[in-house]
């Protein structure tokens, strides 16, 4: 490998940076630390999880290096919340009746002792992970029987898992209730599905997936120890949650819900057991400042309201509340102590909506807005406010563009020329790439690094193939990517730098599991394929097709003005062809997992009719490679 495309160490610039955040923050304290450990029973020792032919499925054995001091590679902050993350693994318990298993993925999973068996809250991303945090737990507990599962919200680390604690071949499984608060099957699938290859890719930036973890590298991603890559399913609610205040009882164990929906995530809901006096705050609340905008892509958070929802859980229960604890991280104890966690939970959202929203009346820009911002002491100064995850800088563009979108008011950036082309003209008015990486590596030399990148950028869109450009613009990122207190950051960075050194990986088209296909339901499939149709493709035709589904209602879907519209228990007389088939049978078909020959010939699939509209099917609808670039220019 060139000299240039290696890594590198942190310059002086990063050192002084890093070495800053001693001086404002006192990285010793061990309330936190103390606070992880508490309750620990046993963790898994290889710290890994595998798949049944034993290919690694989660792993912490390759952070064991978090164990010393911090390096200058790493801010000494996130250093801080890596070695919480990694460094408390296993089972714990919250209270006597209330257990978690923590690092194991992500997120955390709960087990909440019934009167027989076990209610287990959120499922973990993968089945891998699930099933290996039920088994420590009856292990070590007793064996206990699932008798309930409550989703606490619609993302997938919270509900891909659950094929893991829930037996699709055990009879008895069925009549597991199944708990999510409203909109949870459309919300979870709009992320998962619709926009679900774009969010997967990005992703991989976010959560450092293709990082080698190492004090250059992967440390954490900040609201856990490390995704799960494990194997994924969905299943539908059986019961919804939809109002504060309703309550059920699951084994003898009455749970008191409040709702949270457009607060994390678009579905989502809160839960306080009063036989324990302990109140789950969902994802609601965390040891880090959450994203109102999630880097990966997702709808924009609602800051104002996702503080009222933790006042109002303050209101409903903070009196009788002696543990908190949530889906990621360790609990707290002592109701004068979850008030006070909570209360500036509340605030530190307040004030990034509040403020954001007082400069934007004075006519700041969303940029402006975000360098202006800073939390007070009394906010800033608790680890659990801190940028470990969300920013303070990103989250305020998210309130600016939430209220007023992405348009700053100036026509000169009303019409702005895409990337690429943007790019071109600004490196040929700049005087062309040498004139700038001459001056490039003088900013970069003065630790300049922001605006380096920015620069460097227009050389690499306007030329991929330069690869001076590309070396200096990935030590340019390595460096910011040191620098950063949050790692989703430290990742995007380290993950840009990754991919103009060594260029994309290896890449497939995007295709949902066959766990995830299954549970899909079949009308978010025809959502699905009305945003893969190629407009190119259908121009000036009319197409109707019938699927007679032979365990579901009839659809009619239809194909004009190049737009896909599908219709439920509609007569199919109009459609040129009719295609007989099972509801999974068609998925896996139109998914792209199965193929219409195969089902034919074993008989899942008749088609009355044209069939040539089934064999030009395949043409009409895009398929999406996993791994596009991102740093470098993308075809149109």
């Amino acid at each position: 490998m060139s000299p240039n495309k290696e890594q590198k160490p942190a310059t002086r610039h990063t050192r002084e940076l890093n070495h800053g955040f001693r001086d404002v923050l006192n990285l010793n304290n061990q309330e936190s630390f103390q606070d992880a450990r508490r309750g620990f029973i046993t963790t898994l020792s290889p710290m890994a999880i595998s798949r049944e032919d034993g290919s690694k499925t989660y792993t912490l054995e390759d952070l064991e290096f978090l164990e010393g001091d911090c390096p200058d590679s790493v801010n000494p902050s996130l250093w801080r919340q890596a070695q919480l993350n990694a460094n408390y693994t296993g089972l714990f318990e919250v209270c006597p009746g209330i257990y978690q298993v923590r690092s194991f993925d992500i997120a955390n999973i709960t087990f909440v002792m019934g009167e027989t068996g076990w209610i287990v809250i959120d499922a973990l991303t993968s089945t891998e992970s699930s099933k290996a945090a039920l088994r420590l737990v009856n292990e070590q507990l007793g064996e206990r029987p699932v008798k309930g599962i409550i989703i606490t919200h619609s993302h997938a680390d919270h509900f891909a898992g659950i094929l893991g604690i829930y037996d699709l071949e055990e009879p008895a499984t069925k009549e597991i209730p199944i708990i999510a608060p409203l909109d949870f099957t459309k919300e979870a699938l709009s992320e998962n599905v619709l926009a679900g290859n774009v969010m997967n890719r990005r992703a991989t930036y976010m959560y450092g997936n293709l990082l080698k973890s190492s004090p250059t590298g992967f440390v954490t991603t900040g609201l856990g120890a490390r995704l799960s890559m494990g194997s994924t399913g969905f299943l539908e609610p059986t019961d919804t949650v939809t109002e504060t205040g309703e309550k059920r009882v699951i084994d003898g164990i009455e749970f008191e819900f409040q709702m949270a929906m457009d607060t994390e995530a678009p579905s989502e809901m809160m839960f306080y057991l009063p036989k324990f006096k302990a109140l789950c705050t969902a994802e609601v609340t965390s040891h880090n400042l959450h994203n109102l905008y999630t880097p990966r892509g997702a709808l924009v958070r609602d800051a104002l309201n996702w503080s009222g929802k933790i006042d109002e859980a303050i209101r409903l229960f903070s009196d009788r509340t002696d543990v908190q604890f949530g889906c990621h991280h360790w609990p707290m104890w002592g109701k004068e102590r979850v008030i006070s966690f909570l209360k500036k939970q509340r605030d530190l959202y307040k004030f990034i909506h509040d403020q954001t929203l007082r400069l934007a009346n004075k006519g700041f820009s969303k940029e402006e807005i975000a360098e202006q911002i800073k939390l007070p002491k009394s906010l800033s100064r608790e680890f659990f406010n801190r940028d470990y995850y969300g920013t303070v800088h990103h989250n305020s563009k998210a309130v600016f563009v939430r209220y007023l979108g992405y348009f700053d008011g100036n026509p000169s950036t009303l019409y702005e020329r895409p990337p690429v082309e943007r790019a071109i003209r600004y490196v040929e008015w700049m005087g062309g790439p040498a004139k700038i990486l001459e001056k490039a590596k003088e900013s970069f030399d003065s630790g300049d690094y922001r605006w380096t990148a920015e620069v460097l950028n227009h050389v690499v869109m306007a030329d991929e193939n330069h690869e001076e450009a590309k070396c200096l613009l990935a030590d340019t990122l390595e460096q910011l990517g040191y620098q950063s207190e949050s790692a989703t950051w430290r990742n995007f960075f380290l993950c840009g730098a990754l991919e103009l050194r060594e260029g994309l990986p290896p890449t497939r088209d995007f295709v949902p599991s066959s766990g995830m296909a299954a549970g899909i339901p079949i009308d978010q499939v025809f959502r699905t394929m009305a945003v893969r149709l190629l407009p190119e493709q259908v121009d000036g035709e009319v197409i109707q097709v019938g699927i007679d589904l032979t365990d579901d209602a009839p659809y009619l879907l239809s194909i004009e003005n190049c737009v896909l519209n599908y219709w439920r228990e509609v007569s199919l007389s109009d459609a040129s062809a009719i295609l007989r088939i099972s509801s999974n049978d068609f998925k896996a078909l139109m998914l792209g997992i199965l193929d219409a020959m195969t089902l034919i010939n074993e008989g899942r699939l008749e088609i009355q009719g044209d069939a040539n509209i089934l064999m030009r099917f395949g043409t009409l609808f895009d398929q999406f490679p996993r791994r596009f670039p991102i740093v470098t220019p993308r075809e149109s």
